[in-house]
């Protein structure tokens, strides 16, 4: 209260919140600060004070929407996994030629880790990859990915489903490790040439089955 009694119409700083959003919306934005921090200091070294502060809302905010760190952390993961499902399953689908799928398969995963290394970190290069929930989901995840290929492979090559289920693990895992490699050293190699050299390799050694066993 002021002097002669008259009331301050002064907002007080303590009282200035942050807008409230649609619950979906919150939940984008949490998510992209939680990515921020973990990226940056790795699981074990975010906080749950510094995702809140990265988003600007209060912790209170923050645990009704992921009531721990872990659950934030799944939820991010998976999040990211599901996006990098979804190119897989539409680069499969873009065409009916192998040769161009295997290409698309590649270009699209490239784009991926391209777009945002820190999904793609947060993803294959987390501080929690023993851990049991997040061990089976990139499991289900790389099973999935691998089966969509050998579905193809197989239907191509009249190969066993056994046989062509290795062979998808195989093309899973090439860009997996040579997009991870080409992310670290890509300053002098194009994103096009690299997605286009590991799809050449990889489509010689399909292209080399016969079409009956």
């Amino acid at each position: 209260m002021e002097k002669g009694g008259a009331v301050s119409t002064e907002p007080r700083a303590a009282s200035v919140r942050s807008p409230r959003l649609p619950r979906d919306e919150r939940r984008a934005q949490l998510l992209s600060a939680a990515l921020e921090v973990f990226a940056a200091n790795g699981y074990h070294g975010a906080a749950m004070d510094d995702i809140a502060e990265t988003a600007q809302v209060s912790k209170p905010v923050l645990y009704q929407h992921f009531p721990s760190k872990r659950e934030l952390y799944l939820a991010l993961l998976d999040s990211h996994l599901a996006t990098l499902e979804e190119l897989m399953k539409t680069a499969l689908g873009s065409t009916s030629d192998n040769r161009e799928r295997v290409r698309a398969v590649m270009r699209a995963y490239y784009e991926f880790i391209a777009k945002d290394d820190k999904a793609h970190r947060l993803v294959f290069e987390s501080d929690l990859v023993n851990d049991p929930d997040v061990a089976s989901r990139l499991e289900n995840f790389n099973r999935g990915f691998a089966e969509a290929i050998a579905r193809v492979i197989a239907a191509d090559t009249k190969l066993p489903m056994v046989e062509a289920q290795l062979l998808g693990r195989s093309l899973a895992g090439m860009a997996q490790v040579s997009a991870r490699y080409w992310l670290e050293t890509s300053g002098d190699l194009p994103i096009d040439v690299a997605s286009d050299l590991v799809s050449r390799l990889a489509w010689r050694g399909i292209s080399r089955f016969p079409k009956e066993a």
